[in-house]
């Protein structure tokens, strides 16, 4: 066994491990960071595998993003784990099914040089100055550019639509108007009130207080 294959056996079972433990820990902030573990060895995964591109968009977008604010929003959240659990069995002959369909899909995937179930030959091997980024870079923008910009669109009407579904405008908000401040006048802020001023006498006070 190389020292490439020992890494890769140990990030693997590393990674089946922590998403185990993801879908088993019982505290969601445990889950979080199992899942983060997660990500860090597919990251190393793919750099076994030459995909250093990947691997640094997994790591800076995922575990740097994403993995952080869902860490945040539990932590600021009073999460009830026990209503959240009531209808765990009923859906789990469901989850296992598609669990079960998953595994069988990798393994014929994985497994079909070894069985002889893959018909298509063996790739090539890379030449000494081949850079997977350029080559990522090149498929998008030219064989795949409208796909690419489809699912950009897709993104940018998902973000426009989770907006709109979150704002709500309620009578109890305080918030600023700049058109208002702008067009606001003098006369409809400020009044002038002119008071005289009040002055007691000495003598009268001294009388009373005799």
């Amino acid at each position: 066994m190389t020292f490439g294959e020992f890494v890769f056996y140990a990030f693997s079972a590393v990674l089946i491990i922590a998403a185990l433990s993801v879908i088993t820990a019982r505290n969601p902030v445990h889950a979080v960071l199992c899942m983060v573990l997660c990500f860090f060895t597919t990251a190393g995964l793919w750099l076994l595998l030459r995909a250093e591109f990947l691997a640094i968009v997994l790591v800076l977008v995922y575990v740097g993003a994403v993995m952080v604010l869902f860490l945040f929003v539990i932590m600021m959240l009073d999460i009830n784990m026990a209503r959240l659990r009531e209808g765990f069995w009923n859906y789990l002959p469901l989850g296992v099914l598609v669990a079960l369909l998953l595994v069988a899909e990798m393994a014929i995937v994985l497994g079909g040089g070894y069985f002889g179930l893959s018909g298509s030959p063996p790739p090539p091997p890379l030449p000494a100055g081949y850079s997977n980024t350029r080559e990522l870079g090149r498929l998008v923008y030219t064989e795949y550019v409208y796909p690419f910009e489809i699912a950009a669109v897709i993104l940018l009407v998902a973000i426009v639509a989770a907006i709109a579904l979150t704002l709500r405008r309620r009578k109890q908000t305080k918030y600023i108007d700049p058109a208002r401040q702008i067009n606001v006048r003098r006369q409809d802020r400020v009044r002038m009130v002119s008071m005289p001023p009040e002055k007691k006498e000495r003598g009268g006070e001294r009388g009373t207080e005799g």
